[in-house]
């Protein structure tokens, strides 16, 4: 032990795990000191990782190998570490932090129980005596997971089962990952073990809180960021010191004074630069490092990076209609958010690096995204994700972890989950890019359906509500209080304590009136739009080489199989039943397809084509100031977590399907759109520039053999920041039953856009070989034409991406394409290309 107080060490606790199932016949000392039984374990990991890595288990992404690993989550695990304690290595204050352990959880040091955890996102930080505990020298560590599947049954058994969607019903009473017992689109994986860093920690001053609030002056001119320090320990002599540095690495702000116990400090920026959300404005970060000090001795070092924003929630009336706006403001400037659904990117978390989570996010950047939901059925996500949704300017919209069910609310849940909550805003709050915190998903919603909420119904069975509207907003009022807080997704304020989740005209709403509910068609999306549309979205099958990678069978890979089936976990009130579905859209709209390779082709083309409906539908109401009747919309979902047939638009192997690239072009700061039929014409330019522009228009009618009707240009002044209609060329609305296709391009400085309306369903219309051409332009690009109108064109070479796909030309046109990589291989199909093969 020191006089004086010495730097603070923090070592990660992760080389030299061994894992082995807990024997009931045998004492725990007894198993601890065996030797027998034991196998190497990663932390932080998971047991199925393990299991799988000492060949214990097969994969259970491949084939139907999940059911063959359900006994895992029914059996209880031990893991097993010795370590050394050097003496340089002791201070005043020692501890062992384990950053999370999933889930029911107990600690044993040297054989002493130290700890219990019942909460996968609380992280503990375990105290101990420097004299007694960790003295220089070995020690063992021991971390006991009980079987959280059983634990929840025993508590349901003794508390009573109730109503969910999507997994066993014990998880409501369960602090873990609510997506581990599976959903619609993941396996059952029940996963156990410290998925989070253990590490010791010694400190003779230590740093218990660091808060960094951003204030900006209200003409943006001025900023200052409030640094507030919670320190104990020794404190006679050390000092803080805060210094900002901005994006470039010069110095902004230095503050150095004496410590306290509740240290404050306020750094001043003059001329501040600003963050913005991606396609707004750039993204600096301010660093800023806060050291203590004893002397010129450094004790202990926290660096963080923050961007310099202001965002609001505007809600507001809507003119010429109910109801209330819901759309962001950033830095006072108002846009419509488009973007998606986050879903945890695995199951074994451990396989998702840093590089995984950049390559994920910057796949929403490029496809024109601003806002990620990180959906309340997973994981409070890993700092690269966030790091990722700062560096690159996507907003994120993130819910509590409670999802699709009717969650208890006796002291002892309230009290994990008010740790769990304070634990998770004190983490994140610091985020630039965190936009909003929400209490849960969907349970308002699934509520209702049982009588639990809405007018007349039985509140006393929806006491969740304690959490959602009592507990969260606490919390976010005293820890965060300057990012708005809402109740649930989806959720609407209700008049006179009446509320109903569905509703259009205020709030968030998920609009799954396609695909589930009442299977709309997809062309109908116009009809379930809302202030801002949180989840909406429509099935395919990932890309072949996705499913062949899965399916090792080859027997099995074919329409209709049984391990193609197992691979779709989509399910409604009577059982699973995605490829029904599937089925449904499929026939509706196109001709039936018996290859493999064909039903991919088929269902990534109405996906493509259902999310080409929303987006300029959802976006179409982003009207102007005073009018905006839809503040964004975020589809469900952008990611997979396993090789699945799902409502992902980027598969599991980061492969982009067609309708990430019909969303990117819908989301584009200059977008148009087009619809000709039996309801009538119409036509809309989107624009998100601040400015009005004239742009070139030309309008286009053809057969659909390619002969050409009539062709017409005009000058047209596009608002800014809101959406344009225009007025379409009368003889594009005589005859609406011929079959014709209408296109419209718009051309401004140079850069073109441009849509098409074609005869729906597509499968009563037969098409002639469009004679799609590729060849290689020039450096890094291929220029793709067709002498025929081409639907759905669709380019594929391995190792090869390209900047767009999934397009549609007219008779005649071309479109230069960027493209990485080789296209030796290339291979081109289109709508001709399924009928053909039908």
């Amino acid at each position: 032990m020191h006089d004086q107080a010495s730097p603070s060490i923090a070592r990660c606790l992760h080389q030299g795990w061994q894992l082995r199932e807990v024997d009931p016949a045998q004492d725990l000392a007894t198993q601890a000191a065996s030797g027998e039984g034991w196998i190497a374990a990663q932390v932080p990991g998971t047991v199925y990782r393990d299991l799988q890595d000492a060949g214990r288990i097969p994969d259970p992404y491949i084939a139907r190998h999940e059911a063959e690993v359900q006994w895992v989550a029914e059996r209880d695990w031990l893991w097993r570490l010795d370590f050394q304690v050097d003496a340089s290595e002791v201070r005043r204050h020692m501890a062992l932090c384990f950053d999370g352990l999933d889930t029911i959880a107990q600690v044993w040091l040297d054989g002493r129980l130290i700890a219990r955890s019942e909460n996968m996102f609380v992280p503990l930080q375990v105290d101990l005596d420097p004299a007694r505990d960790l003295t220089p020298g070995p020690h063992r560590l021991l971390i006991r997971c009980d079987s959280a599947l059983n634990h929840g049954r025993m508590l349901q058994a003794r508390l009573g089962t109730r109503p969910l969607w999507n997994g066993d019903s014990s998880r409501l009473y369960v602090r873990k990952a609510p997506y581990h017992y599976g959903w619609d689109w993941g396996p059952t994986l029940l996963t156990a073990g410290p998925w989070k860093p253990v590490r010791l920690q010694a400190d003779d001053v230590r740093l218990v809180s660091l808060h960094s609030p951003v204030w900006l002056a209200d003409d943006l001119g001025r900023a200052r960021i409030d640094v507030a320090l919670e320190l104990a320990g020794m404190l006679d002599g050390i000092e803080v010191e805060h210094v900002l540095v901005d994006a470039d690495g010069a110095e902004v702000a230095r503050q150095r004074s004496p410590a306290s116990g509740s240290h404050q400090a306020g750094l001043a920026i003059a001329q501040p630069r600003l963050w913005w959300p991606a396609g707004q404005g750039g993204q600096p970060l301010y660093t800023l490092t806060t050291r203590l000090w004893r002397g010129e001795v450094e004790l202990r070092r926290e660096q963080r990076r923050i961007g310099l924003r202001r965002i609001r929630l505007v809600q507001e009336p809507v003119a010429g209609e109910a109801g209330l706006s819901f759309y962001f403001e950033v830095n006072g400037r108002a846009f419509f958010c488009g973007g998606a659904n986050w879903i945890p990117d695995d199951l074994l978390l451990e396989r998702v690096s840093p590089a995984r989570y950049r390559d994920r996010v910057l796949t929403a950047v490029d496809g024109g995204h601003t806002m990620l939901r990180v959906w309340g059925g997973g994981i409070y996500e890993d700092e690269a994700f966030y790091d990722a949704c700062d560096e690159l300017g996507v907003l994120v919209w993130q819910d509590f972890l409670f999802a699709c069910g009717l969650y208890p609310a006796h002291d002892a849940y309230l009290a994990s989950v008010e740790a769990e909550a304070r634990a998770a805003i004190t983490r994140l709050r610091h985020r630039a890019s965190l936009a909003i915190w929400c209490g849960n998903n969907e349970d308002y919603t699934l509520a209702e359906s049982v009588g639990a909420h809405g007018p007349g119904s039985d509140t006393v069975r929806f006491e969740a509500r304690r959490i959602y509207e009592q507990l969260l907003p606490t919390l976010c009022a005293e820890l965060d209080p300057l990012r708005p807080y809402w109740p649930g997704s989806p959720y609407t304020p209700g008049v006179d304590g009446l509320q109903n989740s569905q509703d259009k005209t205020a709030g968030d709403r998920h609009s799954w009136e396609v695909w589930h509910q009442l299977m709309l068609p997809y062309q109908r999306y116009a009809e379930v739009g809302a202030r801002f549309v949180s989840e909406f979205g429509l099935q395919s099958h990932p890309s072949l080489a996705v499913l062949h990678a899965a399916i090792p069978d080859e027997a099995e890979r074919r329409p209709g199989s049984r391990t193609l089936q197992w691979h779709n976990k989509a399910s409604s009130v009577v059982g699973a039943d995605g490829h029904r579905r599937l089925a449904v859209y499929l026939a509706d709209n196109l001709p039936p397809v018996t290859t493999l390779a064909a039903e991919v082709q088929a269902t990534q083309f109405i996906q493509a084509e259902a999310m080409r409906h929303a987006y300029e539908a959802f976006r179409r109401r982003w009207q102007r100031p005073g009018a905006r009747a839809c503040g964004g919309a975020l589809v469900w979902q952008l990611n997979d977590c396993w090789p699945v047939s799902s409502w992902a638009i980027v598969d599991s192997a980061g492969q982009r399907k067609p309708a990430w690239h019909v969303i990117r072009r819908a989301l584009a700061p200059l977008a148009c759109a087009v619809r000709r039929d039996a309801a009538g014409v119409s036509a809309w330019a989107m624009s998100s520039l601040d400015v009005e522009i004239e742009v070139q228009a030309t309008w286009v009618i053809q057969r659909l053999n390619g002969l050409p009707l009539g062709e017409h240009d005009e000058l047209v002044r596009l608002a800014p920041n809101g959406t344009t209609e225009l007025s379409p060329p009368k003889r594009w609305c005589d005859g609406l039953d011929v079959p014709l296709i209408a296109g419209l391009r718009l051309n401004h400085a140079g850069h073109e856009v441009g849509a098409t309306s074609w005869p729906e369903p597509l499968r009563w219309h037969t098409l002639r070989d469009p004679h799609v051409e590729v060849v290689q332009s020039s450096d890094g690009f291929v220029t793709v034409s067709a002498s025929r109108p081409a639907k759905g064109i669709w380019l594929d070479a391995p190792g090869a991406t390209f900047a767009d796909n999934f397009i549609d030309l007219l008779a005649g046109e071309s479109r230069e394409i960027r493209v990485e990589g080789p296209i030796d291989d290339l291979r081109v199909v289109s709508l001709f290309d399924l009928q053909a093969a039908a």
